[in-house]
């Protein structure tokens, strides 16, 4: 344990949040692409990555696409997103869940966040649904790997006759009642950007069970080319297709989704032991139906132990407490001894470019209020994760040693 007097060295090799973990076989797929000349958007690689994918996830067809955000977009298109669309999304997010919804003229209407698993409360659905019944599209992202409540969202979209995009970009190898996150949606996607767990660097995956719906995608992320012997084009296309060569480095990661699964499981279980004792939980997940890929170990720091901190725009500011702490404290202290850690995902309600944008609560129409809280309970839960939450270094190749550490860092930060 550190105190003032006797801090601990910093780490001489940076602790990251999440980082690529490469085994070899990517770059054997890499060559073999660079070997077979086949340097574009085509080829073995890619043709590999959708039929595993596809099989792993359980669904019939997976198109290769360039990014998550890429495949988002395509999936909002295929669902019939228009301008001025009323869209419900997931509010406790990254913005690439929703900036496609904006990018079709969609108009985001978010919904808070429930206590269970950190995602989209279905009770503030269905009260979204009573103040937007003209609503046919919801966009749910499964927060940190952990899937959402899919079936009671299923239920409610269902009675409402909507559809449902789910963003699985975090949660790829999660199952919710032994299905695969990402086949829940009326179309799903995931991500393989450079710290998910699966990467090629770049690269996203479209997920669906219509035939049309996947053609529709491969054709639209070619530039909308038709079948003729010139370059034909009677609709608007993009650029959005996977390289083959990016496919390489995934097709080479595919066979060790368990094993970084059960690391990442490693990682988180070793924090919830460390930190045994201290006012905080883990990032939650309903352990009767739900197995997460634990992408992201994350602290929720209780109300009680809070000490004083208050966040700008861009700065945070906090006042020691004996005995308590803040996200703030925390992932300075971090790093401080060169370790990464991050707040979490700053729900879309209160980002500047969405503050206008409608956001419904259980209790019903969440703006207008001064504060989050009412008669002491908070009924805006995903600005109340977000200030006392944060994730820790969540690498699966930090050492035992290292995360020790880490723990113990955050314990000293609490005296």
């Amino acid at each position: 344990m550190f105190t003032q007097n006797n801090k601990f060295k910093r780490f001489e090799k940076k602790v990251w949040l999440a980082t690529p973990t490469m085994h070899g076989e990517e770059l054997q797929w890499m060559t073999d692409a660079f070997n077979k000349n086949w340097m574009s958007t085509v080829g073995e690689n890619i043709n590999e990555v959708e039929r595993i994918v596809a099989e792993k996830i359980g669904c019939k067809y997976a198109v290769g696409l360039a990014t998550g955000t890429a495949s988002l977009h395509l999936a909002m298109k295929l669902a019939g997103i228009k301008r001025g669309d009323k869209v419900f999304c997931t509010d406790m997010t990254f913005s690439a869940t929703l900036n496609p919804v904006v990018y079709e003229g969609g108009v985001p209407i978010f919904v808070d966040t429930e206590r269970d698993t950190w995602n989209m409360d279905p009770v503030a659905l269905e009260k979204a649904f009573k103040l937007y019944p003209e609503v046919k599209h919801i966009v749910i992202a499964n927060l940190y790997g952990v899937p959402g409540k899919m079936d009671e969202i299923r239920k409610i979209a269902d009675r409402h006759g909507a559809a449902i995009i789910e963003d699985a970009a975090e949660s790829f190898g999660a199952t919710y009642k032994g299905k695969q996150t990402g086949t829940f949606g009326d179309i799903g996607i995931i991500s393989f950007n450079g710290n998910k767990i699966i990467t090629g660097s770049a690269g996203g995956m479209l997920l669906t069970d219509d035939l049309e719906q996947a053609n529709k995608a491969r054709k639209w992320s070619t530039q909308s080319r038709e079948n003729a012997p010139w370059y034909q084009h009677e609709e608007l296309g993009y650029n959005y297709r996977m390289s083959n060569v990016i496919a390489g480095v995934i097709r080479g990661q595919l066979p060790h989704l368990e094993e970084h699964i059960s690391q990442k499981r490693a990682v988180y279980e070793r924090y919830k032991k460390g930190l045994k004792g201290l006012p905080v939980t883990m990032n939650p997940f309903d352990e009767k139906n739900s197995v997460p890929n634990y992408w992201l170990s994350c602290l929720l720091i209780d109300e009680s132990a809070m000490c004083k901190q208050v966040r700008g725009e861009q700065e945070a500011c906090y006042i020691k407490e004996h005995g308590k702490s803040c996200p703030t404290e925390i992932l300075e202290t971090l790093a401080s001894y060169n370790a990464e850690g991050r707040p979490i995902w700053k729900p879309m309600h209160m980002q500047p470019i969405f503050r206008m944008n409608p956001f419904v609560t259980r209790e019903g129409d969440g703006r207008g209020r001064t504060n989050a809280y009412i008669a002491g309970s908070c009924v805006d839960v995903g600005m109340d994760i977000f200030n006392r939450g944060l994730c820790l270094p969540s690498d699966n190749k930090m050492t035992e040693e290292e995360q020790d550490k880490v723990i113990e860092i955050v314990r000293a930060c609490f005296d």
